[in-house]
């Protein structure tokens, strides 16, 4: 186990300046960049830090929840309370929170999420662990 967690803990470090390049990327396609891919790497960050601290989750499980939790903040993205706005100003709340609705995200919501559940399910299996 502690291996699985080791590797899933490289790929959580490679994933975040991954994640942050796709969010402040100038260059050609820069705007799908910005606005959509990040969003597979941010399911992808989330599934991964969840794995890491508690293994003994079915990565299948967790990819669905994580889908869940972050397709409700993207709706949660219609709801414009001040609060809430106060919070999607600063960095950390637009990369956390987001600050507007796209349908066009849950696409990659779903690629990333895909992504590391196979990449989960394909470590496990290559490291002989069972769910």
């Amino acid at each position: 186990m502690k291996q699985y967690q080791r590797i899933i803990f490289i790929s959580l470090i490679a994933l975040i300046p991954i994640g942050l390049a796709s969010k402040f990327y100038q260059g050609p396609f820069d705007l799908w960049l910005n606005n959509s891919v990040g969003g597979v790497f941010y399911e992808m960050f989330w599934i991964f830090l969840v794995v890491l601290i508690k293994p003994q989750l079915s990565p299948g499980w967790v990819a669905l929840w994580i889908f869940i939790i972050t397709s409700s903040l993207e709706f949660a993205q219609l709801w414009k309370p001040p609060f809430l706005e106060v919070i999607r100003a600063t960095l950390w709340g637009r990369l956390l929170l987001g600050t507007t609705f796209s349908g066009w995200d849950f696409p990659y919501y779903i690629i990333g999420c895909g992504l590391a559940w196979l990449s989960l399910k394909y470590l496990k299996s290559y490291l002989k662990l069972t769910d």
